[in-house]
This record gives C-alpha cells, sequence and structure tokens, in this order.
C-alpha cells in the first residue's frame, strides 16, 4: 500500500508535458488531423459564401480555433486556399471512384448519380470564391489559376470513367471531363441573393437539362 500511494504520488507531480512524450503520436495525431480538417471545411464554405477575402479570423472562429491554431496548421492565406482545393480534388476523386464502381453494374444511374455528386461539391461558389478559373489551363503553380490541380489527378481519373461511359453508349460522344467540371461550375455558379431567393430550384433545373442533353440518345 505504502508503495503505491508513492507512486501516486509521484506521478501527480511529474509535468503533464514530460507525460506527453510519452504518449502514442498516433493518438495526438487524430484530435490535430480533425482541427485541420475543420479548419479547410469551414473556409470551404465561407470562402463559397463570402469569397477568397473573408478574414482568416472569420475562418478560426467558424472552425472553433483560435487564429493562432489556424497560422500553426496555415502559414499564410494562400496555404489554406491550396488546402481547400486539394479538399475539392479528393472530393471528387472519391465521387468518380463511386461512380466508376456503379458502372460495372449499372452504366446510366452511374453517370446521373456522378453529376448529382459533382453538384454538391460547391464548385461553382468556390471558383467564383477564389478567382479560379473552371475551364482555363494554366500552370498549377498558381493558385489563381483554373482549378489545375482538378486537372491533375481528377480530370484524368473523370476522363476515364467518361471514356468507359461513351464506350458503354451511355453518353455523348462530346462528353468530356474538362466539360463537364466546368459544366457544373457555370450551373452552380452563385446568383445574387434577390435571384437566388425567387428561384432555388433553377440549378437543379439546369443540371437536369444538362443530363438530358449528355445522354445518348
Amino acid at each position: 500500500m505504502k508503495v503505491a500511494r508513492g507512486l501516486t504520488v509521484a506521478l501527480s507531480v511529474i509535468p503533464v508535458a514530460l507525460l506527453m512524450l510519452f504518449i502514442s503520436p498516433s493518438l495526438m495525431a487524430g484530435p490535430a488531423a480533425r482541427r485541420r480538417q475543420s479548419i479547410i471545411t469551414s473556409a470551404r464554405h465561407l470562402f463559397a459564401e463570402r469569397g477568397g477575402d473573408v478574414p482568416l479570423e472569420t475562418v478560426a472562429a467558424e472552425s472553433g480555433v483560435g487564429i493562432a491554431t489556424l497560422y500553426r496548421n496555415f502559414a499564410s492565406r494562400d496555404h489554406l486556399v491550396r488546402a481547400v482545393i486539394d479538399d475539392i480534388v479528393q472530393q471528387i476523386l472519391d465521387v468518380v471512384a463511386e461512380a466508376d464502381a456503379a458502372a460495372a453494374t449499372d452504366p446510366t444511374s452511374a453517370w446521373t448519380g456522378l453529376i448529382d455528386r459533382l453538384m454538391r461539391t460547391e464548385l461553382g461558389a468556390l471558383t467564383d470564391g477564389l478567382g479560379l478559373d473552371a475551364s482555363a489551363r494554366a500552370d498549377r503553380e498558381s493558385t489563381g489559376s483554373a482549378l489545375a490541380h482538378v486537372q491533375q489527378p481528377a480530370l484524368e481519373t473523370l476522363d476515364g470513367l467518361l471514356t468507359r461511359l461513351r464506350s458503354d453508349r451511355v453518353i455523348r460522344d462530346d462528353i468530356t471531363a474538362l466539360g463537364t467540371v466546368a459544366a457544373i461550375a457555370t450551373i452552380t455558379r452563385p446568383q445574387v441573393a434577390t435571384i437566388r431567393a425567387a428561384a432555388p430550384e433553377v440549378p437543379a433545373q439546369l443540371a437536369a437539362a444538362y443530363l438530358e442533353w449528355s445522354l445518348r440518345t
């Protein structure tokens, strides 16, 4: 009992910082990764709603962290913007992977599902908010270039799926990966509040029209 009490007292006076040295890095990586992703997600929505010049303090507050934590994760606004673009890329890759798997059994549903999920990526709002041109090709190192990050590898991955769908005679021969991304960006580009409030159904109607046009008749 005396040994146990002595051990308890000894542990109680060990500095927390020293104890942290013995905690597995993987246990600490989870919360850190979640905080980083929370910042990216909040920035993505705010950039889409308010533009790329939204104050970083607002991003930090929205994600539930202090501005110092934001800067520990992203050294500058440009670093955060690039992380947001990479997040878009990963979402597109995930969407294409799902559609590719679905195409094995129902290629038509795979294409319609792909368009539906791409409509949810906020691509048009982010294109405007970050000052990107979704239809241009430009240098990958320039943040203001084309969703150049989307082109490689996301556009190549999407093009592989479209090749398969064209071969299955699901979509028109002139449907391209870049054209699809540009179409989604155009359809989801935000309108002024009064127009958006008066006709909120228009983006879905335009997506339906694009789908009807894209399918092989």
